[in-house]
């Protein structure tokens, strides 16, 4: 995910990140609809460990409006991981009305582009 489609997830505090996911493209790699309740990959260098709790807010194309998501890290790719992949963590969405509004969202702008098997930061 180059940094132009994607702004690296900033934080404002600890456990809140801004992401802005600016290209279907983009939002395609960061996309995991494998986890239960959707969930996104995330590109950044801060540490986490599996199970920390994540609050977002979630900027999608030229949406300008801003969606809060709370998740748990449930993926982890380290710093000068294989095949080059980019360093950051996977956030599985709570099942909530939040969580759920994001999937739908994500899943509409995505359409059948979900089942391709072109490569992702996670597959």
């Amino acid at each position: 995910m180059s940094q132009s489609a994607v702004s690296q997830a900033s934080g404002v505090r600890a456990g809140v990140l801004s992401l802005n996911i600016n290209s279907k493209t983009a939002l395609y790699a960061a996309y995991m609809p494998f986890l239960k309740g959707g969930g996104l990959f995330i590109p950044t260098n801060r540490a986490y460990v599996s199970g920390d709790e994540i609050f977002m807010l979630l900027q999608l194309m030229d949406d300008p409006q801003k969606l809060a998501v709370k998740g748990k890290v449930v993926w982890l790719t380290p710093a000068n991981a294989q095949n080059g992949k980019t360093q950051g963590v996977g956030v599985q969405f709570e099942p909530d009305e939040g969580g759920t509004a994001v999937k739908i969202k994500i899943e509409q702008i995505l359409g059948g582009a979900i089942g391709s098997n072109r490569p992702t930061h996670t597959l």
